[in-house]
C-alpha cells in the first residue's frame, strides 16, 4: 500500500507545481492558457478562470500531501517524490507554454 502513498505524493507535487503559473497570471490579471480556453490547452482563459483552476490544484495538492498516507518532509523518499513530480510536471509546462510565451529559444531546443 506504501507506494499508493508515494504515487499520491508524486501527483501531489505534479498539482501543485500546475497551480503556480496559474494563480499568478490569475492575480496579475493577466489571461493564460487553460484546459477550459478554445482550444483547449492553447487558447487564453480569463484571469478569474486561471484563479479558479490554479485554487482547484492547490486544494488537489493538499489532499493528494496531507491526506494520503503520512507525508513528511523531512523524508527524503518523500521529498523527493513530490519533487519529482513538481519538476517533471514544471519541465512539461515550460516546454508547452514556452511556445505560446517565447520561452522555447532555438538552443533550448
Amino acid at each position: 500500500m506504501a507506494w499508493l502513498h508515494y504515487l499520491a505524493y508524486f501527483f501531489g507535487g505534479a498539482f501543485l507545481a500546475n497551480a503556480i503559473p496559474h494563480l499568478v497570471s490569475g492575480s496579475l490579471g493577466q489571461p493564460f492558457q487553460s484546459p477550459f480556453a478554445k482550444p483547449s490547452g492553447q487558447g487564453l482563459s480569463s484571469s478569474t478562470v486561471n484563479v479558479l483552476w490554479g485554487f482547484f490544484n492547490l486544494v488537489l495538492a493538499y489532499v493528494l500531501i496531507c491526506h494520503v498516507g503520512d507525508f513528511n518532509l523531512r523524508s527524503i523518499s518523500h521529498a523527493a517524490t513530490l519533487g519529482l513530480g513538481f519538476l517533471l510536471l514544471s519541465l512539461v509546462s515550460a516546454r508547452g507554454f514556452g511556445r505560446f510565451h517565447g520561452g522555447n529559444t532555438p538552443e533550448g531546443n
